[in-house]
C-alpha cells in the first residue's frame, strides 16, 4: 500500500482519523470529561488519550462521518471543536483549516491520485512516514495546549462546526447531522475579541492543513466574572 498512489478517499480517510484522535485529545486536556474517564492509547507512534464512555466515542463517530462525508465532496473551508460555557456562550475554538486540501470528482473519489511538480516528477501524495511524523508533532501540541491556555470553568460543553466554502450550501438532509447556521452566528465564536494560539501546519505530500485555538472574549468575561467571586 505504501508503493500505490491513495484514492481520495484514503486521503480523506487518513484525516479522519487523525481528527477523531484529536477530538478526544482536546476533551481531555481541557478537561471537559473526568481525566478518569479516559484511557491510554497510542496512536502515531505518540501517548494519546481516549474516553471511553461508549456515549461519547459514538457521538464523535458519527460526527466525524458527518464531516468526512462533507470532506468528500469538497465542501469544507475549515471544521472547529466549540467549547462552551455552562450559559451556552462560546469560550474556545480549536480551529483545523483544510481548505487547501484537493477537489475531486464524486466519479473520481476511488481513483489513485497522482501529482506532478514543476519539473515533471512524481511526488508522492500520501508520504505515510512523513505524514505519521507530522501528525505526531500536531498531537505533542495538542498534548501540551493547556499550559497556554486559561483554565475553563466548570461544566463547559462542546460541539463540531463545519464551515463550508463560500459557493456551498449548507447539507439539508434527512435525518440532519448539521444545523445550518450563519458564518458570522456568535454562537460559534465569530467574534471579533479572541487570542489565536497556533499549534501546527502539517504538510506533507497533498495533506496540508492548519491548526490553532482561538480564545474568544466570552472566555475573558467569564474569567472575570470568576475571579470577582468571593
Amino acid at each position: 500500500m505504501a508503493d500505490e498512489a491513495p484514492t481520495f478517499r484514503l486521503f480523506v480517510a487518513s484525516f479522519t482519523d487523525f481528527l477523531v484522535v484529536a477530538i478526544h485529545t482536546i476533551l481531555y486536556e481541557r478537561g471537559i470529561y473526568p481525566q478518569t474517564s479516559f484511557l491510554s492509547a497510542r496512536r502515531y507512534n505518540f501517548a494519546v488519550r481516549q474516553s471511553r464512555h461508549p456515549k461519547v466515542c459514538e457521538w464523535i463517530t458519527d460526527a466525524v462521518a458527518s464531516v468526512e462525508s462533507e470532506l468528500l465532496k469538497g465542501t469544507v473551508d475549515r471544521i472547529s471543536v466549540v467549547i462552551y460555557s455552562k450559559q451556552n456562550k462560546p469560550l474556545e475554538r480549536f480551529m483545523f483549516d483544510v481548505s487547501r486540501f484537493p477537489t475531486v470528482p464524486t466519479s473520481d473519489l476511488d481513483v489513485p491520485l497522482e501529482s506532478a511538480d514543476v519539473e515533471g516528477s512524481s511526488p508522492s501524495v500520501l508520504p505515510l512516514v512523513d505524514l505519521e511524523e507530522q501528525m505526531r508533532a500536531t498531537m505533542s501540541r495538542l498534548s501540551n495546549c493547556s499550559a497556554s491556555l486559561d483554565v475553563l470553568p466548570k461544566s463547559c460543553t462542546f460541539t463540531i462546526a463545519v464551515e463550508l466554502k463560500g459557493e456551498d450550501d449548507a447539507p439539508l438532509t434527512h435525518p440532519q447531522p448539521w444545523i445550518p447556521v450563519q458564518g458570522s452566528d456568535e454562537s460559534l465564536g465569530e467574534v471579533n475579541g479572541k487570542r489565536t494560539l497556533p499549534l501546527r501546519a502539517v504538510r506533507a505530500g497533498e495533506m496540508a492543513f492548519e491548526t490553532w485555538v482561538e480564545e474568544l472574549s466570552e472566555k475573558a468575561a467569564q474569567d472575570s466574572n470568576t475571579s470577582s467571586l468571593p
